[in-house]
């Protein structure tokens, strides 16, 4: 039989898919696929919700009536050892087991890597030869412990509106081509809260609030790459997160320090669609239609540091953020006040 189950792993800078001898686990069950897809691949959709949210303020200070900046931005939320696992127990699956007769071991999730290789046994039912069993061997994800960060860039443009109101909205430009569809958007609105004091023009800091919102839609055609008989099959993933931030900030003429807490809500969702008809070369299954969906959600606290340097109307600055998959991000900002 053969045996390539498409594994996609959505980015803001790339969407790359990971064909892997495991599909089987289609003849096994769907709920058998569905569980072990979303073990493998929760990590580097968490992950990616992370370097999202990113670098959406580089300072607490809003903008004035008319004030604005284009921003070039590159994050980064890194990996974790802890994020490269995960267990794969076989009591939670119908026919998956290990040649070995463990009950569980650590595997590779999108992010990490076997080594050395890891296979399992999977059970399904031939419709003319019965109950038959298969060993595959499990997939690796992106690669070795080189493969430490999940990268995200975005066009990043601010506006400032009366009484210390920001507006802010920042996109990724479309990507279209023969197999992949991706874009990007989000908006954001900070409002300081020391602009509404009367002594707001001696204040040697700046306090704001901010909330944003990003939506990221991907599509990937796995018709030519599954190696699977049938039609119209594609990975279709939407994420949509929420950040909440309280900042403060030095308002200095050149270099500024700015810092704060934040949190991230978010949620992403993948649906392997299409027609997949499983074979073992000479018999055929029913065709199975949309075989699953899968989704993870990221609620999580996150703390932010970080420098600005002013130069006329070029500014640069750096973040570091820390939370449950800390980033780090820089932006290259034009503008003028």
């Amino acid at each position: 039989m053969k045996k390539i189950f498409p594994i996609v792993l959505l980015s803001l800078v790339c969407f790359a898919s990971k064909a892997q001898d495991i599909d089987a686990l289609l003849a096994a069950g769907i709920e058998d696929a569905q569980r072990f897809a979303n073990g493998y691949l929760m990590p580097g959709t968490n992950g990616l919700i992370h370097s999202m949210n990113a670098n959406w303020f580089n300072t607490a200070d809003a903008k004035p009536l008319g004030g604005f900046e284009i921003s070039i931005i590159a994050n980064a939320s890194t990996v974790k050892d802890n994020n490269k696992m995960f267990n794969l127990n076989t009591a939670d699956y119908n026919n998956v087991t290990f040649p070995d007769n463990s009950t569980s071991k650590m595997v590779s999730t999108v992010l990490g890597e076997n080594d050395p290789a890891i296979f399992v046994e999977v059970e399904y039912e031939d419709p003319i030869f019965g109950n038959q069993t298969e060993t595959i061997e499990l997939p690796n994800g992106i690669g070795s412990s080189s493969a430490n960060l999940l990268p995200t860039a975005f066009i990043q443009g601010a506006l400032g509106l009366s009484k210390g109101i920001e507006i802010k909205a920042r996109f990724v430009p479309k990507i279209d081509t023969e197999e992949v569809s991706l874009s990007m958007y989000g908006a954001g609105l900070q409002f300081e809260m020391t602009k509404w004091l009367p002594a707001d023009k001696v204040l040697p800091i700046a306090i704001s609030g901010l909330v944003a919102y990003t939506h990221l839609d991907g599509s990937y055609d796995l018709t030519d790459s599954s190696g699977i008989q049938g039609d119209n099959q594609r990975m279709e993933s939407k994420t949509d997160t929420w950040l909440f931030q309280l900042i403060a900030s030095t308002k200095l003429p050149v270099i500024n320090f700015y810092g704060g807490l934040g949190y991230i809500k978010g949620k992403s969702e993948s649906d392997l669609l299409g027609t997949y008809i499983v074979t073992d070369g000479i018999l055929t299954s029913q065709p199975i239609v949309d075989p699953f969906s899968i989704s993870s959600e990221v609620s999580s606290v996150r703390g932010t540091i970080g420098t600005k340097l002013k130069l006329g109307f070029f500014r640069l600055n750096a973040e570091y953020h820390l939370s449950e998959f800390n980033a780090f991000s820089v932006g290259l900002n034009f503008g003028f006040r």
